[in-house]
């Protein structure tokens, strides 16, 4: 008693008034016990009275009028029982609303849960006779610090591996059953557990910056994040509240009898409104969460339920996202290796997904990258670069051609990427580049236009042939090339039918992101900025996830619509037969206690259901 008191004082309170109404009542003073609870109950009205007098001031017209409605009939008709159960039923409402969203929740809170908290940080790593270990708080690891990491410990922060090799779980991160093995220099993320093997990693982000604190601020955010249920339910409350409240004057009108009142509107108390939907939503976060998809908020997932159009930017989201140098194509004067080496000596400074695979070509071939003393990235054009008194322009071909006029297209095959170069306003040469569509887009393409989504686009930065040509490997007929990041956002805007989704990776698409109705970011290999402008976050490096967003959203709403009309619907027959007079008020208070019980059983439908791919 003393903690359900400490949890949930308003229960434990009417617990104890209930039973001491009751005692008063079996030894003869029911007068004494009629008063105890009318000024109880008079007290809790006054209570929820000024809660609703101020959702009012905000605009809020809720369900709580009919439950106020319904203890003051009760009380008015002198019962004072059905008043007490109907107080209990509210109060308690609460508890099996927070037993439910525990449930619901799970793995939200899982995630929060395993969050890193301690870190061991060796110091005088490079001593041979032994270094020494000191725990320290996890946000006190700065860049470049040896740590520590025991069998079965969470690595605490993004680092790269010291020791030979290691075996890591990386399930929570990006739903991979299988742990992945990683040897010496690659890149360990935090939220990973370690296998049986003690292993040292040296930090290469600070905690804010690591992977999975980053996915707990976003799983945070969707817990805190009121989510549109309320709204939902409110959709209901006027009609429902007229409804209720016709019932029962109508069976007062008819039996004459003004205690008939009470007995119906104990059976239309809000619970099943207030408290299902809120547990489907919460239902439907977890389970995303459990397959990879970080969702902040419930709004998201009405959101993302009833999209009717969906766009795609192509790199690294559609394709892999890890385009190789395949070809080097020198102009005159100029050789094949120095146009590499000055191209990944500027790109050095970029952060568009090409430079990447450039400066991969580079490294694999020994060539050393040459010092830059001014570079600039001009945003999905390209980047420009003093090197040795030299200036270097890499990017797309009209960027180029503006500062080099001899440029000239280069013959691309279907899926080919070309980064192009000037050095000293002299056309230099083209780099050709592969990026090959992920497997699973043309299916994703595919269940998406037969599953109520009426348009599908791909809006990308890159050049139009090689973006028509992947539009035409994963079934998308509409491609909108050569954008800018505010062209982007502008045809996003205006993108019928809506709700409109985007899907995207990096962090020149976090301006279309936050503009799109849904933002959708391919988070798995850490696009922070996309992530911190999307909606939805996908951390399993698989396009698959976004119909696993879609299938779990529509489940959550079907099934959060659905309680509440089960709870709806059992109400007015229940309302329906007690004008008859036949459900005493008692009985009728005690009853809504299980339909409340059947829509929180139903809601929890949202955990589980199968995936539609």
């Amino acid at each position: 008693m003393i903690s359900l008191l400490r949890r949930y004082p308003v229960i434990a309170i009417t617990i104890i008034v209930f039973i001491g109404v009751l005692a008063l009542h079996a030894v003869g003073t029911q007068n004494a016990g009629r008063w105890v609870a009318t000024i109880y109950v008079g007290g809790f009205i006054a209570w929820t009275m000024n809660v609703m007098i101020r959702d009012v001031i905000r605009g809020h017209v809720g369900l709580d009028i009919l439950a106020l409605v319904a203890m003051i009939a009760t009380l008015a008709v002198g019962e004072y029982i059905a008043s007490l159960i109907i107080v209990l039923m509210l109060a308690g409402g609460e508890a099996l609303e927070d037993f439910a969203g525990r449930r619901a929740k799970r793995d939200l809170s899982a995630l929060l849960d395993r969050s890193p908290r301690v870190a061991h940080v060796l110091l005088h790593a490079e001593d041979p006779n032994g270094a020494e270990v000191e725990d320290v708080p996890v946000d006190d690891v700065v860049v470049g610090d040896v740590l520590l990491v025991r069998p079965s410990e969470i690595v605490p922060v993004d680092g790269s591996l010291l020791t030979d090799t290691g075996s890591f779980d990386q399930s929570s991160l990006t739903g991979e059953s299988m742990p992945v093995a990683r040897e010496a220099g690659q890149e360990v993320l935090s939220g990973s557990i370690n296998g049986n093997r003690a292993a040292r990693i040296r930090a290469e982000r600070s905690s804010a910056d690591s992977q999975y604190q980053q996915i707990v601020a976003l799983v945070r955010a969707a817990e805190d994040s009121r989510s549109p249920v309320v709204r939902l339910a409110d959709r209901f409350a006027i009609p429902f509240t007229a409804v209720a409240l016709i019932l029962a004057g109508t069976a007062w009108a008819i039996s004459g009898d003004s205690t008939r009142f009470a007995e119906v509107l104990v059976l239309a108390t809000p619970c099943p409104l207030l408290i299902a939907a809120p547990v489907a939503f919460l239902g439907g976060l977890s389970r995303a969460a459990k397959a990879g998809v970080i969702m902040k908020g419930g709004a998201v997932i009405e959101q993302i339920a009833r999209v009717r159009s969906a766009a795609f930017d192509k790199t690294g989201t559609l394709t892999q996202g890890r385009p190789e140098v395949i070809d080097i194509r020198p102009s005159e004067g100029f050789g094949a290796d120095e146009i590499l080496q000055l191209a990944a000596s500027a790109e050095q400074y970029s952060s568009h997904v090409l430079a990447d695979g450039i400066r991969r070509a580079a490294e694999s071939r020994g060539l050393l990258l040459r010092a830059v003393t001014d570079a600039r990235e001009e945003a999905t054009n390209g980047v420009v670069a003093t090197i040795d008194g030299r200036t270097v322009v890499v990017g797309k071909p009209a960027f180029v051609a503006d500062l080099a006029p001899g440029t000239t297209r280069a013959l691309l095959h279907v899926g080919e990427a070309a980064a192009y170069m000037a050095v000293d306003g002299r056309f230099a040469g083209v780099l050709v580049l592969a990026d090959d569509v992920r497997p699973e887009a043309a299916d994703v393409v595919s269940w998406l236009r037969t599953h109520d989504i009426d348009r599908i686009i791909m809006l990308t930065g890159d050049v139009r042939s090689t973006a028509e040509a992947v539009g035409q490997r994963v079934g998308i007929t509409q491609v909108r090339a050569e954008l800018l990041p505010p062209e982007k956002v502008r045809l996003a805007r205006e993108l019928e039918p809506r709700p409109m989704m985007m899907v995207g990776d990096g962090v020149n698409d976090a301006p279309v992101l936050a503009a799109s109705d849904i933002g959708v970011a391919m988070g798995a290999k850490g696009a922070t900025a996309a992530g911190d402008a999307a909606d939805v976050v996908i951390l399993v490096d698989s396009l698959a996830s976004v119909v696993d967003a879609v299938a779990i959203s529509r489940h959550t709403l079907r099934v959060a619509l659905t309680a509440i009309w089960i709870g709806i619907a059992l109400s007015l027959v229940l309302m329906i037969v007690a004008m008859t007079g036949i459900i005493p008020a008692v009985v009728g208070a005690v009853t809504q206690e299980f339909v409340d019980l059947a829509t929180i059983l139903y809601a929890l439908r949202a955990l589980r259901g199968p995936l539609k791919r």
